[in-house]
């Protein structure tokens, strides 16, 4: 994998990247890979959102529940199947290539931007 091409801090900035909590997550049965559906709570000024996300591999829906995850925010919504995905999970590659939340090791408050 490259390195990508340098930005400005600005640019970097204008990437909206927040913490919300797994309030609910099911298998999505629609989906053409693994994946499932959740409901993230950020907290007061963004609410819940939803999004989609193919983290099957090394999660099942009831772990996720009350884990923290990072997840862009204002990125427009993607309709992904029957559902539109309202912020995007991230995570990176394992070994296989498989996907690993990001998440805080501690607990923070819901809605707190990445610096």
């Amino acid at each position: 994998m490259s390195l990508s091409e340098q930005i400005q801090f600005d640019d970097f900035m204008k990437v909206d990247v927040r913490v919300g909590r797994v309030v609910k997550a099911e298998v999505f049965e629609e989906a053409r890979k693994p994946a499932y559906k959740m409901l993230i709570d950020f907290g007061a000024e963004l609410g819940i959102k939803k999004s989609s996300a193919q983290i099957t591999k090394h999660y099942q829906p009831d772990e996720l529940i009350g884990q923290l995850v990072m997840a862009v925010v204002n990125f427009p919504p993607r309709q992904i199947g029957p559902i539109r995905s309202e912020v995007l999970t991230l995570g990176v590659p394992d070994k296989d290539g498989e996907v690993v939340l990001l998440k805080p090791d501690l607990d923070v408050p819901i809605g707190g931007r990445l610096f």
